[in-house]
């Protein structure tokens, strides 16, 4: 049977499985059994043993349900409700006011969390009220939440990205701070067009007369300085060679259950939730890089990445065009699966053809989270929609309309990293 075949076979088989309601991580590990068994002459039982033991006893993805763990403590402290009171003093004088609570909130969140849906869900149940309250314009509430809320997937500490350094064979560190630069920069765009809406349409900004001194406004935000330390000193322990990212996510963990005690607000019942939520979630995302470590795997025995990159290959693309399909290709199963089955699901086949290419993949790493990012507000499966959507109740493609400018920044920083390469290089070539 020819490759084509092949793929064609694989791909109806793993939608197959998708549509008949199979966990993702069942439903690849699925196809590789498959692959193997009818493509192959390996044995496929001895093989899934030897790669979900290796893929799942890595010392490198250790860092992961720490820092899932260190997200699920603070979660449940009272930062989410100290959020909106300790930013909003500081945005005040901002064109566009309060709006900038959502991207600050965002952006703070992100590098709490990892995870997109998580921000989206706790910047949102904190100041979706009190922006409403204030007579500010629903459309840009809601995309001032669905855009940055993305932030999540790239401003380390970043559950995504270690999924692909883990992948890719990357330094998780050199990723983690790869991707510091490039976040503070879309959530610069992001409270530039902000800025550009409010100038144009000042009549839907609320008037506020309020006003604080600077002492007023560092108490008020006494209770995220803490917060923003300690990821502060996570990020900087990895980049100053300290720590290792596995260590610095200990580090995180500590912090939080000192922060979380010292705010009195950790109980048993806290610590029990959060302990239990972070093992759900990384049980959930381990399942997934297991079943993609066996699928990978499978394609290899297969030849399938090794043929697609000659193919690939053959046709002379150059580096620019070969990163323009990869980047619409992604936008396009972004559409269907969510960030990390995305990437878990096309790394055995996409690494040796950017290799091919001379790519370097600590770059991609990054390129290609910012488009996963883009993805996420993306219908008819961006899960950002779906969390506004759960919150707001308006439809989902209101909802992607009014995210729409996010979506075109994030394409713009797609550009800026291509033509710019040093924005995810210059760092980590320092450490």
């Amino acid at each position: 049977m020819s490759e084509v075949a092949v793929s064609v076979v694989l791909i109806v088989v793993l939608f197959a499985l998708l549509g008949g309601g199979v966990w993702v991580g069942l439903a690849l590990a699925g196809v590789a059994w498959f692959g193997m068994e009818f493509f192959t002459p390996r044995a496929a039982g001895d093989a899934m043993a030897l790669t979900i033991w290796g893929s799942s006893s890595s010392w490198t993805l250790t860092a992961l349900p720490l820092f899932v763990w260190m997200g699920e403590i603070l979660y449940r402290t009272n930062l989410s409700s100290n959020m909106f009171k300790g930013l909003a003093p500081w945005v005040n004088a901002l064109p566009g006011r309060l709006l900038h609570a959502n991207i600050l909130g965002c952006t703070i969140f992100a590098a709490v969390t990892g995870s997109s849906a998580a921000t989206c869900v706790t910047v949102g149940k904190m100041n979706l009220p009190e922006l409403q309250k204030r007579g500010y314009p629903d459309a840009q509430i809601i995309g001032t939440l669905g855009g940055p809320a993305t932030l999540g997937l790239l401003i380390p500490p970043s559950i995504i990205l270690i999924i692909y350094g883990v992948a890719a064979e990357q330094s998780i560190a050199k990723l983690f701070i790869g991707g510091v630069l490039p976040g503070l920069l879309l959530a610069a765009l992001f409270a530039g067009w902000i800025m550009l809406w409010s100038l144009l349409h000042p009549e839907q900004i609320p008037r506020d007369d309020t006003s604080m001194g600077l002492r007023e406004k560092i108490w008020e935000t006494r209770q995220l300085i803490p917060v923003v330390l300690l990821i502060a000193a996570v990020i900087a322990s990895i980049y100053t060679g300290v720590a290792t990212a596995t260590e610095a996510a200990s580090i995180g963990v500590v912090g939080a259950l000192v922060l979380s005690a010292w705010q009195r607000a950790l109980s048993w019942s806290n610590f029990k939730d959060a302990l239990l939520g972070a093992t759900r979630l990384y049980c959930m995302i381990a399942l997934i890089l297991t079943g993609a470590a066996f699928l990978t795997l499978s394609m290899g025995y297969i030849g399938l990445p090794r043929r697609l990159a000659q193919f690939v290959g053959s046709l002379g693309l150059t580096p620019g065009m070969l990163v323009v399909m990869l980047a619409i290709f992604y936008l396009i199963l972004g559409c269907f699966l969510d960030g990390i089955s995305t990437i878990v699901l096309t790394m055995g086949v996409v690494l040796p053809i950017i290799h091919t290419a001379g790519i370097d993949p600590l770059w991609f790493g990054i390129f290609l989270v910012v488009t996963v990012e883009a993805a996420q507000i993306t219908p008819p499966v961006g899960f950002n929609l779906f969390v506004l959507q759960g919150l707001t109740g308006k439809p989902a493609t209101w909802i992607a309309r009014v995210c729409l400018p996010y979506f075109l920044l994030m394409a713009a920083m797609l550009v800026m990293l291509w033509y710019f390469p040093g924005l995810v290089t210059a760092l980590p070539a320092r450490m």
